[in-house]
């Protein structure tokens, strides 16, 4: 299950040719580049303008406001924190936040749910706004980047996720623009945030009760990144078997 999903589109791990290198994708047929242009200035203004206003809200009263609503609490926090996400506001402070308002446990959850909403939000703006920009730059670096992502699948959102390389919601946006497939877009940006979510939420309810800290409150953050180290261990050893196989390969050939 899991070498299908670190194979690129098109192919099976059970099929010899899986192990051939792979083109990168031809762009689809999609909007112009001035049309690209007009979607990126429209998407960047609207963004622009909601983290704006965003950051002139009360959040503080707001999110008392939310607490009131009761069971269905979590609920609108997520969708505030997804809406927050897209516009650029900082993952770490939301997901404090989610586990200051609703304890460790909820707070993971409803951030993560948060995080989820926000990275379906901008990689369809993200497509809508300029799919195919990397692609048609074919044989510019920009094309040769978007093949590699296209080629790592899963493992390349892993890594870019993990790595603090850009705020949250503009990674989404940027791989809106790739060829990457939408699955393995969502599973690797879930996976890859479920560590610091945990980790985030119980620093955040510890700030409002740092009497019930304990070393029982660490172990989901302890094991979520066990479990998360291992997953990418496991897709390491895969493309290096996958490497070693494609050299193989081209050293049985005849010449």
């Amino acid at each position: 299950m899991t070498d299908i999903l670190i194979a690129p589109r098109g192919a099976h791990p059970a099929d010899p040719q899986a192990t051939q290198p792979t083109s990168v994708p031809q762009p689809e047929p999609g909007p112009g580049r001035r049309h690209r242009l007009v979607r990126f200035g429209v998407l960047a203004v609207a963004v622009a303008a909601l983290a704006a206003a965003a950051a002139l809200l009360p959040l503080q009263a707001i999110a008392h406001s939310v607490l009131a609503l009761g069971p269905i609490a979590a609920v609108a926090i997520a969708i505030l924190g997804g809406f927050l996400l897209s516009v650029l506001v900082p993952r770490t402070a939301i997901t404090m936040a989610c586990g200051a308002l609703l304890g460790p446990a909820t707070g993971s959850v409803t951030a993560l749910a948060a995080a989820v909403l926000a990275a379906v939000a901008t990689y369809y703006l993200g497509r809508w706004a300029g799919r195919g920009f990397l692609g048609a730059r074919a044989g510019s670096k920009m094309a040769q980047l978007d093949g590699w992502l296209n080629r790592r699948g899963l493992s390349a959102v892993l890594l870019v996720r993990f790595l603090p390389l850009a705020p949250y919601g503009l990674v989404g946006y940027a791989y809106g623009t790739t060829s990457v497939c939408r699955k393995r877009y969502l599973l690797g940006t879930t996976l890859a945030a479920v560590p610091s979510t945990i980790s985030y939420a119980v620093l955040g309810a510890a700030v409002t009760a740092p009497g019930k800290m304990n070393a029982l409150t660490l172990t989901p953050a302890i094991i979520g990144f066990a479990l998360t180290g291992a997953i990418v261990l496991r897709w390491r050893l895969a493309n290096r078997r996958q490497a070693a196989a494609t050299a193989a390969l081209a050293t049985a050939a005849p010449a």
